[in-house]
């Protein structure tokens, strides 16, 4: 992950600058500080690594001294990039813990690991929606997700009993019909399933429709009556979170989605207030600096949000963390991953 997200080359000419010693060693305040000793950052690069450095600067003073190939050039290219990825690796403080989680990996050890350390995260939220094409819609067109593939008509009986089989024991032990508990028949294929997946830079959405099978894919009703209250105070709702730029206005993007939304026909994108209003029209006529509750507080000093509900009735937010609380949240992010590396050591 670290080699995607920098430049190869400049982060090897970078390093290169750095006092490399004869021993391995190598002192530059951009080396994190993993061992003190003289008053410098210093750490030592691992044979492999410190051999990587010196072949890549033997490499690069025959070049400047003339000395220029194919062969050579060929080398210097891999020479750079293997070494570069073992630099780049080693400069973040949890090299160690992801060394030895590929290793634990491969020996078969990551089973015995806790259960935590067998993850790699969320893979996915997913809605189910009452008009697939216009949620679709939503999630692509304006908020600017991307499609990863789309899959339907799902029926029999492994995927009925993957999705339903607690809610068919619940009904027999209320002693109702499970049609009437909104499960639908996918066993017997009265009723199908379609989902669609949709990218966002850091997370997928997954899009849910059940349907009864001699409706159209897409755009037909869906096979069960959507929840006609939707407070995110009942237990076990849920809400999508969306993360506005750091440079974004929040009030004017507000304006810019409802605005959007409207146009398209998608009355129930509603963003709330943080004025109290009593109507729709007050709502609409409040002024766009209500858009954004800001926090300037307390723990969550910096972050910015609003509820809005989507065009299925979903709750969705929108944030923006700026200040305090992005390096709360950026120091968590980081202490997790030495969480992870050490729980698989």
């Amino acid at each position: 992950m670290l080699i995607c997200m920098f430049n190869i080359e400049r982060v090897r000419r970078a390093y290169f600058l750095a006092d490399t010693t004869k021993d391995g060693n190598v002192n530059s305040p951009s080396f994190p500080s993993f061992n003190k000793a003289s008053g410098a950052s210093r750490f030592r690069l691992p044979a492999v690594a410190s051999a990587a450095l010196k072949d890549m600067m033997e490499v690069d003073k025959m070049s400047d001294d003339g000395q220029n190939s194919p062969a050579l050039a060929t080398r210097r290219q891999v020479l750079h990039t293997v070494g570069s990825a073992a630099i780049i690796g080693l400069a973040s403080p949890t090299f160690a813990a992801a060394s030895t989680a590929a290793q634990t990996t491969r020996s078969g050890d990551r089973n015995k690991a806790p259960l935590g350390a067998r993850l790699q995260g969320v893979q996915h939220f997913g809605l189910t929606v009452q008009n697939m094409n216009r949620a679709f819609e939503f999630y692509t067109e304006v908020l600017g997700g991307t499609e990863i593939m789309r899959d339907g008509n799902f029926q029999g009986e492994k995927i009925h009993n993957t999705l339903l089989t607690d809610q068919e024991i619940l009904a027999r032990e209320l002693q109702v019909n499970a049609l009437a508990m909104g499960v639908p028949d996918l066993r017997g294929g009265t009723q199908r399933l379609d989902v669609r997946f949709i990218q966002f830079d850091n997370v997928v959405i997954e899009l849910l429709q059940y349907r009864d099978a001699d409706q159209p894919e897409g755009s037909g009703p869906s096979f069960a009556e959507p929840r006609d209250h939707m407070s995110p105070a009942y237990p076990r709702s849920m809400h999508i979170c969306f993360y506005i730029q750091d440079d974004v206005d929040f009030n004017l993007f507000i304006r810019d989605l409802e605005a959007e939304c409207a146009r398209r026909g998608m009355d129930q994108v509603r963003a709330n207030r943080v004025v109290t209003v009593t109507t729709e029209a007050e709502r609409r006529a409040a002024p766009m600096s209500s858009n954004t509750n800001k926090i300037t507080e307390g723990k969550s000093n910096g972050w910015s949000l609003i509820y809005c509900k989507g065009p299925e009735g979903e709750q969705l937010e929108f944030v923006q963390a700026l200040g305090p609380v992005k390096k709360t949240f950026a120091d968590a992010y980081a202490a997790r991953q030495q969480l992870v590396g050490s729980q698989v050591r």
